[in-house]
């Protein structure tokens, strides 16, 4: 009774995600010939997210029957196969009303393998995901540093445009294609366009603040909870609270934004945090020249609020474009020196569109791009960026888990990370799994216990990115042990498959809501139009 109980829900799971096939295939039709199916399968794995089949698990593994935990890579043949297992135990025989062709276990990892090697290139050990490092300034002069970490196992370099110029770029872009060439093993290009750029602007150097500190300390402005302070929209020196003899504040501190457009999207009770989320503000007020911010959070003695350090507003919806004029002009050393290009701050299907045109205009659209999923918007939209993203080839996406920890919260980071791998095998698109890995054994010389069991657990991706450091050459001789390590015993993982939100959610966007509300048939051009606007 309960097998025949559970096959009836597989089957209307599986007649429910073949009623709307037609629909996925319209939003699909437009995909580079490379990810038709991945396309569909996407599509179909959202569909069957919507749903909570954590309550037939279990019933499922006591007859023998596990599969259905991980579906990502091949959807609607591992739902039908498993509809098929359920009717071969109670003697019976399934013979579903429609067929669709559908790729399988072994076509759908082929299908991963294939685009992570038209991204990526070809894996140089075994099965091992790459490892990309990001080039210090030093690689620009140091071809011997260069050629040492192709050698430990770096196949991938990393430009990233938001430090250093056009030159040291050129210079690190030759040492690199040439000790690749000297070490007979194929390293790649990556270059990270830097966006816009969300970061505090100067602070004043009082003279009071000369006396007490050391030249090379940069000037600070101290916050403590429950302190006020003013984000100009204008070029003002940031400057300190003026507070009387009692305590009580005359004048809150103030400091200006690099990016004053943020001021004019922002909107009262929004959140906006500092420096990676070390200091943490509401907007109380609004005005014509800036933001009056209350202090929420902050280190236990309070927290130094410097220069140069980075804003991520996670409730305001930025009307600024991911290109940004630097961008468009630094897109001309990307077609002539890059195999990828990172694309950051990416949030809209436009965005990517804008960046493929851009990319044609210099006849280099057989570069790579990777979408940076670097904040809470993104990470909404990642199933529509996806299918945008596939309609070209090759793809790939970043988990920035640093930026995107701060907008959506730490406590979250664990869960988000799933799910983007989950949407991204459904896709069979390469993922890279990025920020602070072994991070203390590239800066420090030692690596942390949480900082390996983290390394370990980044073998489900199929790129690994260190960041520089003193001890890189060091730390990327650990990361691919670890990696190796770990290949004899795991890649992907089974799930439980509770229901997502994000599935539903992207659904909606995908499914004209007609078909939700009265399973009523929807004119091709509504369809387009809603997908794609």
């Amino acid at each position: 009774m309960k097998l025949r109980n559970i096959s009836e829900k597989l089957v209307n799971l599986h007649s429910d995600l073949l009623e709307n096939e037609s629909y996925f295939r319209e939003a699909c039709k437009d995909l580079h010939p490379d990810f038709c199916e991945s396309g569909l399968n996407l599509c179909r794995y959202l569909h069957l997210r919507t749903h909570d089949l954590r309550k037939i698990h279990d019933d499922l593994s006591e007859v023998g029957i596990s599969s259905l935990r991980s579906p990502e890579a091949y959807v609607l043949e591992n739902l039908g196969n498993t509809i098929k297992l359920l009717h071969l135990l109670q003697d019976d025989k399934w013979n579903p009303t429609i067929n669709v062709k559908s790729i399988g276990y072994k076509q759908g990892q082929k299908l991963l393998k294939d685009h992570t090697r038209k991204l990526f290139g070809g894996r140089p050990y075994k099965k091992s995901p790459h490892i990309m490092i990001t080039m210090p300034t030093e690689a620009a002069s140091d071809y011997k540093l260069v050629k040492t970490l192709i050698d430990s196992g770096m196949n991938i370099a990393r430009i990233n445009m938001g430090h250093d110029n056009s030159k040291t770029w050129r210079k690190i872009a030759k040492n690199v294609r040439k000790a690749s060439k000297n070490s007979e093993r194929k390293c790649k290009i990556y270059v990270d366009l830097s966006g816009p750029k969300i970061r505090t602007g100067k602070i004043s150097t009082l003279k009071a603040f000369k006396k007490k500190k050391k030249k090379d300390v940069k000037p600070y402005i101290r916050l403590n909870k429950g302190d006020k302070l003013f984000l100009h929209k204008k070029d003002v020196p940031g400057y300190p609270a003026i507070v009387d003899k009692k305590g009580k504040t005359i004048r809150p501190a103030g400091i200006s934004v690099s990016l004053p457009k943020i001021i004019d999207d922002a909107k009262v009770k929004d959140r906006l945090y500092f420096d990676d989320g070390k200091i943490a503000c509401v907007v109380r007020e609004k005005h014509e020249h800036g933001l009056i911010l209350e202090v929420k959070k902050t280190g236990l003695s309070g927290s130094k609020l410097k220069e140069e350090k980075g804003i991520n507003l996670p409730d305001t919806i930025l009307h600024t474009p991911s290109l940004t004029r630097s961008d468009l002009k630094n897109l001309d050393f990307v077609a002539k020196y890059a195999d990828i290009v990172g694309y950051s701050f990416v949030r809209h299907p436009s965005d990517v569109r804008m960046l493929r045109s851009e990319l044609r205009k210099r006849k280099a659209e057989g570069i790579g791009v990777v979408l940076k999923i670097e904040n809470k918007e993104a990470f909404d939209n990642l199933a529509l960026l996806l299918l945008e993203a596939m309609k070209g080839s090759p793809v790939g996406v970043m988990i920035a888990r640093g930026d995107l920890a701060v907008e959506i919260g730490l406590e979250r980071i664990s869960e988000v990370q799933e799910e983007i791998l989950w949407l991204c095998e459904a896709s069979h698109v390469p993922v890279i799994w990025a920020t602070q890995i072994l991070e203390s054994m590239a800066k420090k010389g030692m690596a942390t216990r949480a900082e390996i069991t983290d390394a370990a657990m980044s073998v489900r991706a199929e790129c690994v990115m260190l960041n520089k450091g003193p001890y890189i050459t060091e730390a990327t001789i650990m990361l691919k042990r670890i990696l190796d390590k770990m290949l004899k015993h795991n890649t992907k993982k089974k799930n439980q498959l509770r229901a997502l939100n994000i599935a539903s959610a992207s659904l909606k966007k995908i499914l004209p809501e007609t078909i939700e509300e009265a399973g009523l048939p929807v004119p091709v051009s509504h369809y387009q139009d809603m997908v794609f606007s």
